[in-house]
């Protein structure tokens, strides 16, 4: 093909009109975009042989109004309880903000939206202003059989809060969104569920003006989600964040929580460390609302010293070197960098791609240093902490890396154009997907003895596909293992051609013995893998705890955490056998 660098497609970029369906199914901002760049663009074309022309007319875009014609099934007497303990003014049963209160950011839930299938609505969406309010709605809602569903940010790509048998779905980002108490003697900050991670940094970051507190801090926990996801999510997914190589994932972020649950309040004791029995906040972190509402929840708190940061980035000679490095830190007891991110050798040419290294100086270095295409891995990071803490955590990554032959980046600017981006990618998969092309991710655990077969044995399954990328890194590492997180990009027509790809990579990273979810949680798409993965007697303790909080299985129903699943979720054939 021709050079296309000078080719630019015509990619949607006015902002998103209201009513939409296309302000659905966008990410983020309805006015932000971010276009796959002249490298990323000619990539795609090579491999799915689009043309100059195909990329200039591209499909349905979504942009006509969603009708307003599905009907409520809420019965008046319950409504008229809806009004009288919330007010009028803080309930919706309009069509549109039904569906955008169920349907989350997966790519399911996409697939369905430019195709305007609409299915699994609750009845209603409240934003309660207070706890007093969660509480009566839920005692409401159990003694009416109602099911009950929870909305924080909307970025879930499992279906977690999907309304698949109607009723309420509680939104707590309007108003239960408040800072609760900021402690600078315990490094501890309480806040309500539905708050933003963007609000949360803002008052931490800025803590010394806004607050009036001694020294600005941070939780440290940066999904990639991060503007557009809740406290509350992150607690009942057991989410991390970008930065959990220091920081740690949630469960290692959480001190106590607040639950209003079908049987009443449920408060976890608020002490660092106990030997009191089983440790509760880690029984209801991950419960993805099957037990109860979170209401508010206290976290660890960091010092925010940026200016201490040490950016790195590396290029390993192949992914054998890049996992034993990797490995030798984690493992060297001087402490642990804050990002750290390795892409396998598909991925990385990609990034060259994506980062403009493939034409420049570096690369030609690279080149005449032996470093080949379709093996070389590149390492990115950055450290967090104290001065000293980061000089000496850029000295032994260094040093590491330099064993291992690897060529440091660094001059080229690659940790600084990865951050400048890390939350703006997601904004790629509109554009591509207006031309067919669809970007989606699953990620597992791993330990570092089975990172070669799973990252081998997923990577043949999603490959034995024709003409499929597919994109490998780790971004959560431990001394123990790390997460593979897997990105693929298809040319895929129809739901069902796309669920039978999900359904199979799910297949294979539950064969290969990983985890099948590291961060992202259960949901409701993945739970038909969850009992062969943890085994029958954990999962009858989860059915237990269920049972216990919510007897009358009101809370988030319809196979959450793989609890009452139709015989179609249980054959792993979840929902409509779609065609479309």
């Amino acid at each position: 093909m021709a050079s296309n660098e000078k080719f630019v497609p015509a990619w949607y970029e006015e902002p998103v009109p209201a009513g939409t369906w296309r302000s659905i199914f966008k990410w983020g901002d309805p006015a932000g975009f971010k276009h796959p760049n002249s490298g990323l663009t000619k990539l795609i074309m090579d491999r799915f042989g689009l043309s100059k022309e195909t990329l200039s007319k591209p499909g349905k875009l979504g942009l006509d109004l969603v009708p307003d014609d599905v009907p409520s099934a809420l019965p008046v007497e319950h409504h008229e309880f809806l009004v009288k303990t919330c007010g009028e003014e803080h309930l919706r049963t309009d069509t549109y903000t039904r569906i955008k209160r169920s349907y989350g950011q997966g790519m399911i839930d996409a697939l369905r939206l430019r195709r305007k299938i609409v299915e699994n609505l609750p009845d209603v969406v409240v934003a309660p202003r207070s706890q007093e309010e969660i509480e009566a709605i839920v005692a409401y809602a159990n003694e009416n059989l109602i099911p009950i569903y929870v909305f924080g940010g909307g970025s879930t790509v499992t279906r977690g809060y999907e309304a698949t048998k109607g009723g309420i779905c509680i939104d707590m980002s309007v108003h239960m969104n408040k800072l609760v108490e900021l402690n600078e003697i315990d490094h501890t900050v309480t806040v309500e569920a539905g708050m933003w991670g963007t609000q949360l940094e803002d008052l931490l970051q800025n803590a010394v003006t806004k607050l009036g507190a001694k020294r600005n801090y941070t939780v440290g926990h940066f999904p990639q989600s991060f503007e557009y996801s809740s406290v509350g999510g992150w607690v009942v997914t057991r989410g991390a964040g970008q930065n959990s190589t220091y920081y740690g994932k949630l469960e290692d972020m959480v001190i106590d929580q607040e639950y209003v649950t079908p049987r009443g309040i449920f408060k976890t004791c608020p002490h660092p460390r106990a030997a009191t029995g089983p440790d509760f906040d880690q029984v209801m972190i991950g419960g993805e609302g099957s037990f109860g509402i979170l209401s508010k929840a206290t976290l660890k708190i960091w010092h925010h010293q940026p200016e201490n940061r040490k950016k790195f980035s590396y290029m390993f000679h192949n992914w054998e070197d890049a996992q034993a490095a990797s490995r030798e830190i984690m493992q060297g007891e001087f402490g642990f960098p804050s990002v750290y991110r390795i892409s396998d050798p598909e991925e990385t040419d990609i990034m060259m791609h994506l980062y403009h290294i493939s034409d420049s100086i570096a690369n030609t270095l690279l080149t005449k240093m032996g470093f080949k295409p379709m093996q070389k891995c590149l390492l990115l990071g950055f450290t967090d902490g104290e001065k000293d803490f980061c000089r000496n955590m850029d000295r032994k990554i260094r040093r590491i890396c330099r064993k291992y032959k690897a060529f440091e980046l660094s001059i080229a600017g690659v940790t600084k154009t990865w951050e400048k981006g890390r939350f703006t990618d997601p904004y790629l998969r509109e554009d591509l997907q207006d031309y067919g092309i669809l970007i989606d991710t699953l990620e597992c655990g791993v330990t570092w003895s089975q990172m070669p077969r799973v990252h081998e044995g997923v990577r043949a399954y999603i490959k034995s596909r024709p003409n499929t990328i597919c994109m490998t890194h780790i971004s959560h590492s431990y001394p123990q293992g790390a997460n593979l997180y897997f990105i693929f990009i298809a040319k895929i027509d129809t739901i069902r051609e796309y669920l039978d790809l999900q359904y199979g990579i799910l297949e294979a990273i539950a064969k290969s013995g990983a985890a099948i979810s590291h961060h992202h949680g259960v949901g409701k798409a993945t739970a038909p893998w969850l009992e062969d993965q943890i085994g029958s007697e954990q999962m009858e303790v989860i059915r237990l705890l269920k049972k216990h909080f919510d007897p009358n299985n009101i809370m988030n129903p319809g196979g959450t955490l793989g609890l009452d699943m139709t015989p179609a979720q249980k054959e792993k054939r979840w929902g409509k056998d779609f065609e479309v």
